[in-house]
């Protein structure tokens, strides 16, 4: 059968990106003094209902694996659920150093280098976008999100740093972009993250821009959707800090990463472009004939073991639980992993925290009457994202837990399983109070 019969409207542009469902664990178990005796057992026998729903999906061959990442704490042991194969048909077991494609998970680490830049004195949080790229020192909003890209009137205020960070620009993304301002955006090459080899039915055939130069460059030569600080919008902001981030410390953005978090996080498992000698770890990303999952990227032979165009700070990274988990325990630790202070304490609980500009719209997004943080929600003590292909992470600072749930399958809309998840979650746990 051959790809380009794939159903286009289940893997459209505006759906295939889609990584706004949200799970907090604080939300639905706060106050429950079982959770913690929880995590000091065996968890497949502790969350007996989210073990059960991980080997549901996975027996029914909807998913080729589900596996569930938990931790307390500072210990340095984290505990699975779950399970299952790299790809359908492979022999190859899913463990804690499996490689997923973490999309949108990206944007906390994003967001967390970039408050290490305001930690070290490069800006602030309310410095003007164009002080440290001067391209966006004049920029023009639509009258109209679908208009002509001249039918502008100007920006009222300067693009901040808090701005991006919060998604509160007025910047579109090209999975929400429409009309000119969706060609323009294909066009520049303005697209954060990869899917696959392969043409895919309903998203638009698109060359990167060839580096975050370029990209930021060809971005500030269109007009915003919104003017800045008034409305919560998705958008490119992310991918954006990627280039402020090389500009204000002079470091390529990759490099920052790896000398700032992910060497002194431990995470060695956490790439761009994921070396040659780990695709054996990879693990394969499923789109959908009807009810049939189909790969779409296949881990042996993954678009993300070739070097991007860009590194994308909105969409790019590949990661292991493990290396993830490593990152929410540096945040848990408010800065401080294994001995290691990889930021200051002030820094990680201003990034976690709500920083959305006073007065800004929320009406209709995923975030309406909830917190925005340094590139991932804030919301009853958990901070965090999800990821295009079916994962999601968060550190809860309430519960002093640390949550992953990893699978691979486009768009996250075809199965409910985050809010399931959050659901057996829920239930374990007040099950666990029960028994106390």
């Amino acid at each position: 059968m051959a790809f380009r019969e794939f159903d286009a409207p289940q893997l459209s542009r505006r759906s295939l990106f889609r990584s706004g469902a949200w799970l907090s664990v604080g939300a639905v178990a706060a106050g429950v003094p079982g959770a913690s005796a929880l995590m000091a057992h065996d968890i497949g026998h502790a969350f007996p209902e989210v073990a059960k729903l991980a080997e549901r999906y996975v027996s029914q061959r909807k998913v080729a694996n589900l596996l569930v990442y938990l931790g307390r704490g500072q210990d340095d042991m984290a505990h699975t659920v779950g399970g299952g194969k790299l790809a359908f048909g492979s022999d190859s077991n899913v463990g804690e150093d499996s490689l997923y494609r973490i999309y949108s998970m990206t944007k906390p680490i994003t967001g967390m280098a970039t408050m290490m830049c305001i930690e070290d004195g490069l800006f602030g949080l309310d410095t003007p976008l164009a002080e440290i790229l001067p391209a966006f020192s004049d920029m023009q909003v639509l009258k109209t999100p679908d208009g002509a890209l001249d039918d502008t009137v100007p920006a009222e205020t300067q693009i901040t740093i808090r701005h991006l960070l919060t998604h509160t620009a007025g910047l579109s993304y090209i999975i929400d972009a429409k009309g000119p301002l969706l060609a323009a955006f294909a066009e520049n090459g303005l697209v954060g993250g990869r899917v696959s080899r392969m043409p895919i039915p309903g998203l638009p055939e698109v060359d990167a821009a060839p580096s975050l130069e370029v990209f930021a460059d060809r971005l500030a030569k269109l007009p915003l959707v919104a003017q800045p600080g008034k409305k919560w919008i998705y958008s490119a902001s992310i991918d954006l800090l990627g280039r402020v981030i090389e500009v204000a410390s002079g470091q390529s953005f990759e490099d920052f990463l790896t000398s700032r978090i992910f060497e002194p996080c431990g995470m060695t498992s956490t790439y761009f472009a994921v070396p040659d000698s780990e695709r054996a770890r990879m693990t394969t990303n499923y789109g959908f004939l009807g009810e049939m999952p189909i790969p779409i990227d296949p881990g042996p032979s993954s678009v993300f073991l070739d070097k991007p165009s860009f590194p994308a700070g909105g969409g790019g990274l590949v990661s292991s639980p493990r290396d993830y988990d490593r990152f929410l325990r540096m945040l848990l630790g408010y800065g401080q992993i294994d001995g290691v202070q990889v930021m200051e304490s002030d820094t990680v609980r201003t990034g976690v925290s709500n920083i959305l500009p006073a007065g800004v719209d929320t009406t209709g997004s995923w975030i309406e009457g909830e917190g925005f943080g340094a590139g991932g929600r804030s919301s009853n003590g958990s901070y965090g994202w999800g990821g295009a292909a079916g994962t999601l992470a968060a550190a809860d600072f309430r519960m002093n837990m640390r949550t992953g749930l990893y699978t691979q399958y486009m768009p996250p809309e075809k199965y409910p399983i985050r809010q399931q998840f959050i659901e057996a979650l829920a239930t374990d746990l007040m099950a666990a109070k029960a028994a106390a």
